[in-house]
């Protein structure tokens, strides 16, 4: 293992975030904020509880997994993008580094942001709502396996796309919907029999109602079901990527 090559590429992508910061860091917690106060205080005048817990604490799970599903895309879809958009990605596959040190690379990279920005938002939620995370090692583990399965996702749309709009495509019309309609300001519980059924056939939903029930206790799918889905969907984009670097999709040409 060419530890030295994980950490040029780590510290490359690292130091890439703090040079902007007001992007990577400042304007997702401040939009995330903004959806907190907006929507707790617009809808939480009207609904006060779910399932015993304040509309306004009740939506910071989801907020947070929006945010951190959406930036670990970002992240590691414009790290892996941009040095086939330059060619210095030649320099990297030729160099005597195995595909899998350079995945571990740039996916930590882009996995330990969405960690800190997770992070940071969760203590400003603090400030504004009562938080209790009733099971905190389950907490964790979702937030990692979230982070790390969407920047897998998120290094595979990279290698994909073939222009800079490709890149924003699948966030925009894809994910993005997903989440909003995955639980993120509401509980699936509260929707026509139909439509909950209609739901469990968003992935978000599992994503979202697992790291809920850490917070709280509450779920609306069993948290088992929802830790499967999380690894099943980590698996499915290992070997995703496996299948690209075997092949050379859209790496060699």
């Amino acid at each position: 293992m060419n530890f030295y090559a994980i950490k040029a590429i780590y510290q490359y992508e690292m130091a890439r975030m703090f040079r902007t910061a007001v992007q990577s860091i400042v304007a997702p917690v401040l939009s995330t904020s903004l959806y907190f106060v907006i929507f707790g205080s617009a809808i939480g005048s009207r609904i006060t509880e779910i399932d015993g817990v304040s509309y306004g604490s009740f939506i910071v799970p989801g907020l947070i997994m929006l945010s951190i599903m959406t930036e670990s895309i970002s992240n590691s879809s414009f790290a892996i993008y941009f040095p086939k958009f330059t060619g210095t990605i030649y320099e990297v596959l030729s160099a005597p580094v195995s595909y899998g040190e350079v995945l571990l690379g740039y996916v930590g990279a882009a996995a330990t942001k969405s960690v800190i920005i997770g992070l940071i938002i969760l203590a400003t939620a603090s400030l504004f709502v009562d938080l209790q995370i009733a099971h905190p090692f389950v907490m964790v583990a979702f937030l990692l396996l979230t982070c790390i399965s969407f920047c897998l996702f998120g290094f595979i749309l990279g290698i994909w796309a073939t222009g800079w709009e490709k890149l924003t495509i699948v966030p925009t019309l894809i994910v993005m919907p997903l989440t909003f309609l995955g639980g993120t300001f509401y509980s699936i519980s509260m929707l026509p029999p139909a439509w909950q059924t209609v739901s469990l056939f968003n992935p978000v939903v599992y994503l979202i109602s697992g790291f809920r029930w850490s917070f709280y206790g509450n779920a609306d799918v069993s948290v088992g079901l929802s830790l499967g889905m999380t690894v099943g969907f980590l698996l499915a984009c290992l070997l995703t990527v496996r299948w690209i670097f075997k092949t050379g999709y859209r790496l060699r040409s």
